[in-house]
């Protein structure tokens, strides 16, 4: 069973700044950090290697520092990691990338399984996972929270919702995004580390992969008006009381005067 794996390198979200003035994020310079949502997805992916042989992959749209989270993965046991990393492709929105990622894996050839985390931490968007699935004209289900069983051609997921979760069979191959209930990550082992550090890891530009400028970059079809700050929470208001019906009458009149109810 061949899987590849969508992956992400994202900032550390907490040194993330917002300039108003240039509307612009202002991301740190380090390397940043494999989207954990993404994480589960890997662990997933080795786990049913591990059941069911094959090999696993991970891909990612990025820059040259996006090697430190593809090689974060080979660390675990990944057996190839891929980087596309145009200058054409910076500041693609989701669906752009969604659509490189496609010509990447058209390249890429044989797949059985593509699995990715249900969202990026630093855009919550969780759209490229089904943007891929469009672009490829694949099945698709989203927010797995378990893989019940793969046999043959077909492979049976629960998919979570807001009433508890769907069982859906697909016919591989398929895109499937999971959600963090569905394991646990491993860590990596030093050999693992020390294997990464010299593995090979295969770039591709978008003339490797047949893209020109349209539809990605700065010719992606999101366009920001404004970058702003999170505006700041309310200070809260305690509501006091001799006995619990009288503070539980005081907070519907409360709510009822603020039109909340």
């Amino acid at each position: 069973m061949n899987i590849v794996v969508l992956i992400k390198q994202v900032p550390e979200i907490e040194l993330v700044k917002v300039d108003e003035a240039a509307n612009d994020v202002v991301l740190p310079s380090g390397p940043g950090v494999v989207n954990p949502l993404d994480e589960y997805a890997v662990e997933e992916a080795l786990r049913l290697k591990e059941a069911h042989s094959g090999k696993v992959a991970v891909i990612t749209v990025g820059t040259d520092r996006a090697e430190s989270a593809l090689r974060n993965c080979l660390a675990l046991g990944v057996d190839a990691a891929y980087l596309i990393a145009d200058p054409a492709f910076e500041k693609s929105d989701p669906q752009a990338v969604g659509k490189i990622l496609s010509a990447g894996l058209k390249k890429l050839g044989e797949y059985d399984l593509i699995l990715a985390g249900k969202q990026a931490i630093d855009d919550d968007s969780s759209q490229v996972p089904g943007a891929v699935a469009a672009h490829l004209s694949l099945p698709q289900a989203m927010f797995i929270k378990k893989v019940e069983s793969v046999e043959g051609d077909k492979i049976k997921v629960w998919r979570t919702t807001e009433e508890g979760y769907d069982v859906v069979d697909l016919t591989l191959p398929a895109v499937v995004s999971v959600v963090k209930e569905i394991n646990e990550p491993r860590l990596p082992s030093l050999k693992g580390k020390m294997m990464a550090k010299k593995a090979q890891i295969t770039r591709w530009s978008a003339s490797d992969i047949g893209l020109d400028g349209s539809g990605v970059g700065e010719n992606s079809y999101t366009k920001r008006e404004k970058t702003a700050s999170p505006p700041p929470r309310k200070q809260g208001e305690i509501i006091e009381g001799e006995t619990p019906e009288e503070i539980a009458d005081k907070l519907y009149q409360k709510l009822k005067a603020d039109q909340l109810l």
